[in-house]
């Protein structure tokens, strides 16, 4: 009796066992389908244009200014250093030092001028930035290390630097903000000029249980006819849109195998939008994309 029971047991086992292999068949498959419908989903968003494959010594690209049709001007996390890189070229035909090694990240170019953010909130005011006798400034804000600041964009028709706290912001930690850097007395304005609320219900499906951790600005920039603020974000790769007045449009969720750190963007004058990405599983880029 005993042997039966015991054959009895592993056959409603095996039967089980079977059953749970049938029915996870077709699970697996909604789970993959679900998955790719994502993907797609993603890549509908957007279109690439254009990819520019860029030389080693900008694999930690991290920021970009437009300059012409074909040349930007680039920084990266390591080398106090202006690049400059063509892309019917492809590669730096110029670099323009301004400091000694250090953590630099967002670039505004202002006519003959350059502006660099270093991550510990100290802004580099390079005057005459292609001369040989150029010179620099340096620009104390309010931020730290604490705070983590990567992006740069110049918002031409007001005169002013605008950027935005990567960690901690400057108030409440249910907001990430925006901050101008007056360009008539190269001063940072700690009244936040926009308050993105990271509780918003676009942004629910990225938010951190951390909050300030929701979003993590990477860059920023202002397209040049709607005048719709356009931040990025390289951590959790995403882009979102503002109006003029703060107000959140839309969050773009970013391929993160097209995407893997993207951490500078720009615009041309008539309104392309490049972004940049750092070397992750191959060479850093630099893409001409349009959003949907």
């Amino acid at each position: 009796m005993k042997f039966l029971k015991t054959h009895c047991t592993a056959i409603i086992c095996t039967i089980i066992g079977i059953l749970l292999l049938l029915l996870q068949g077709p699970a697996t498959r909604a789970m993959v389908k679900s998955q790719l419908k994502k993907q797609t989903n993603l890549k509908e968003s957007y279109t690439i244009h254009t990819i520019w494959n860029l030389p080693k010594q900008l694999d930690e690209i991290s920021g970009l200014s437009w300059l012409t049709n074909y040349t930007f001007a680039c920084v990266q996390d390591e080398d106090g250093i202006i690049f400059i890189y063509d892309t019917n070229q492809n590669k730096i035909t110029n670099t323009y030092p301004f400091a000694h090694s250090g953590d630099y990240e967002g670039i505004a170019i202002v006519k003959n001028d350059a502006f660099v953010m270093r991550s510990d909130g100290l802004l580099y005011h390079i005057i005459n930035y292609k001369s040989e006798n150029r010179t620099v400034t340096e620009i104390q804000t309010n931020f730290s290390s604490d705070n983590d600041i990567e992006s740069l964009g110049f918002d031409l028709d007001n005169n002013r630097l605008l950027t935005a706290p990567k960690e901690k912001d400057l108030g409440n930690d249910n907001y990430k903000s925006i901050y101008e850097i007056s360009l008539s007395n190269e001063k940072l304005e700690t009244r936040p000029l926009v308050k993105i609320d990271l509780r918003n219900d676009k942004l629910k499906p990225f938010q951190h249980k951390n909050i300030h951790k929701t979003l993590n600005p990477s860059d920023i920039a202002i397209h040049p006819k709607t005048k719709d603020m356009y931040m990025l974000e390289g951590k959790r790769p995403k882009l979102l849109i503002l109006d003029q007045k703060g107000n959140l449009k839309k969050v773009y969720k970013l391929d993160e195998k097209q995407f893997p750190q993207p951490e500078g963007i720009t615009f041309s004058h008539d309104g392309k939008l490049y972004i940049s990405n750092e070397a992750v599983y191959d060479a850093a880029t630099i893409m001409e994309i349009t959003f949907k």
